[in-house]
């Protein structure tokens, strides 16, 4: 049974503690209005998954240090950034049950907001030297950009197979993920095929992520109630993808039909129905098994037995069987 966010953060409480006050300390500006949406940022943060996963793997190879701080504080100035950035590209005006930055201070400010969290992580990893720590994270931003330019690409055209759409999610999802994992080994660990192996770790564990993501969209949650908002953004996701490659074509062009013209709740009804009779959940739910069984195959092979590493598998069962 997966454990609460609380018992995933208990080990580290204390480091998560001290990295809070960095990632604080590296959003403080003296102008006026930038420091006070600087709070409202700080005051309405999410669960911390990310630098756990730093912090968490840096534990693996060695104590965590200042680096392992920083890179923890440089991955979550650049994952706000994206994520202020997104509300503004998808017009949303909620974030995690509050109002986002966009809703309160409209369009023009949360662009530049964003552009200032940016900035403030490249002077971070700059003033002290952590190039390697920022190419990783850049590398990461820049398969972000791709990944979502690629699925706005295939979305128009209802053409993704099983193939675009784990590059899409690699890109979009994993990669940041990805960085995270080699971010926080890289701090405790010079080897760079250590580093590589854990980073693809992190990618196999973004992956499930994301397909996990996937499955609430159809009531894989708590609630049980699908929320249809990848449907209704016409995004194709890996349930519906596998359950497509299984039907007749006359019941593709049917569904891909549905999926671009139907009423929101009609169409929600209807292409549930579908992936429930072409098995697509079940498979979903399979290859999320699969990614998450390759991961641990990988951590085994680096990192021995040890405390740590059974912290980070609770972190990983945790992101992966979380039912909200």
């Amino acid at each position: 049974m997966s454990q609460s966010v609380a018992q995933i953060k208990a080990p580290i409480s204390t480091e998560l503690d001290k990295f809070e006050h960095i990632f604080r300390n590296s959003m403080k500006t003296s102008v006026p209005l930038l420091d006070t949406i600087m709070s409202y940022i700080v005051k309405r943060k999410g669960k911390q998954v990310r630098p756990m996963f730093v912090l968490y793997s840096a534990t693996l190879f060695g104590p965590i240090n200042e680096r392992t701080y920083r890179g923890a504080a440089l991955v979550e100035l650049l994952h706000t950034a994206t994520l202020v950035h997104d509300d503004v590209v998808d017009d949303s005006n909620l974030r995690r049950g509050f109002f986002s930055i966009n809703a309160l201070w409209k369009n023009k400010i949360a662009v530049l907001v964003g552009d200032f969290l940016l900035s403030k992580g490249l002077l971070l990893s700059i003033d002290n030297k952590d190039f390697d720590l920022l190419g990783i994270l850049s590398h990461s931003v820049r398969e972000m950009s791709e990944g979502e330019l690629l699925q706005l690409e295939r979305a128009r055209f209802m053409d993704v197979n099983e193939e675009i759409y784990f590059e899409i999610i690699r890109k979009k999802t994993a990669s940041l993920i990805a960085s995270c994992c080699q971010i926080g080994t890289a701090s405790t660990q010079p080897d760079p095929e250590i580093q590589e192996s854990m980073r693809r770790f992190g990618e196999l564990i973004g992956l499930a992520f994301q397909i996990r993501d996937d499955l609430f969209d159809f009531g894989d949650n708590k609630s049980g109630k699908p929320s249809g908002i990848d449907i209704k953004e016409k995004k194709l996701t890996l349930p519906v993808i596998y359950a497509l490659a299984q039907a007749p074509s006359s019941e593709r062009r049917h569904i891909r039909q549905v999926i671009r013209s139907r009423k929101e709740k009609e169409k929600l009804q209807i292409v549930l129905k579908f992936i429930q009779q072409y098995g697509g959940l079940d498979y979903a739910r399979k290859r999320m098994a699969e990614l998450r069984d390759e991961a641990f195959e990988i951590l085994h092979r680096v990192s021995p037995e040890s405390e740590s590493r059974n912290y980070l598998q609770n972190l990983v069962n945790f992101v992966i069987d979380r039912e909200v």
